[in-house]
């Protein structure tokens, strides 16, 4: 890991801080919602985005940041460096008193991912990789798992800032997940599940609408972790825009892929 991604990790893990000593279940009056249904934001999501562009800004002074609060999604992802942050992945749970919640980082450099960084501050787990550098928890290698579908977990996102539009479409991806694999789990925050997948805890994850903040950093660990990271029709993934995702290990991608086209085609679920 080299020097600079090593600051990163260790400014990820001082903003996390304020996390960590937040009371657990958020006050009410530090809640404010934000557009779409239940899209919430709390003070302690802004306190640390304001944490890491600022301690981002002396390690590249010239980077820019496109991130969740404050109207960060704006701006563009151009040539030179580009943090992509969501300060709390998992807002709800960290609301709510549950554990599942992280700080997810990624670095840009003329529009390439160089490196990912997911810190999960209640387990005290933090997964990183960088470009060629496979991908670690807590400093030691990871790799995604070497089983199929039918014998590993499925993992997947409800996107419920679009249940409107996507309810039917998602509960016809659980099933597709449930009856082909092991079991089903929904842990409430994308970057945790991408994390899982990289480290051989889950076969696969899905979801139907992500955020460029929800998965640019699981994506650089997942893939250097050996996995596949792709949209519902086997096409690169984005970070312009809301796009589906699939993240799986080599022996699962084809079976999901073929899950996730044919509920794509069922509900004209379009890659982003």
């Amino acid at each position: 890991m080299n020097l600079l991604n090593l600051k990163i990790i260790e400014v990820i893990r001082e903003a996390a801080k304020i996390m960590l000593e937040a009371p657990r279940g958020c006050p009410e009056e530090l809640i404010h919602q934000k557009g779409g249904t239940f899209n919430f934001v709390t003070e302690y999501d802004v306190a640390v985005q304001r944490f890491l562009e600022e301690k981002f800004l002396e390690l590249i002074p010239d980077a820019v940041f496109l991130a969740e609060e404050e109207g960060e999604d704006g701006r563009s992802i151009g040539s030179g460096y580009t943090f992509i942050i969501d300060p709390i992945d998992g807002t709800s749970n960290f609301i709510h008193g549950l554990g599942d919640s992280g700080i997810s980082v990624a670095l840009l450099k003329d529009r390439e991912t160089v490196f990912g960084a997911v810190y999960l501050p209640f387990s005290d787990e933090m997964f990183a990789a960088e470009k060629g550098g496979g991908a670690q928890l807590n400093g030691k290698p990871i790799h995604v798992s070497g089983l199929p579908l039918d014998k590993g977990l499925s993992l997947f996102g409800t996107s419920p800032y679009m249940r409107d539009r996507l309810c039917n479409a998602t509960l016809d991806l659980m099933e597709g997940l449930f009856m082909n694999s092991v079991d089903v789990r929904r842990f409430g925050a994308a970057s945790a599940d991408l994390c899982f997948v990289a480290c051989g805890r889950a076969a696969a994850y899905c979801e139907m609408s992500l955020s460029p903040w929800d998965h640019a950093a699981g994506d650089i660990i997942v893939r250097e972790a050996g996995g596949f990271v792709t949209q519902f029709d086997g096409s690169d993934v984005i970070l312009e825009r809301n796009c589906p995702v699939v993240a799986t290990n080599a022996a699962s991608h084809g079976k999901v892929l073929e899950i996730c086209g044919k509920i794509a085609e069922k509900y004209n679920i379009k890659k982003g």
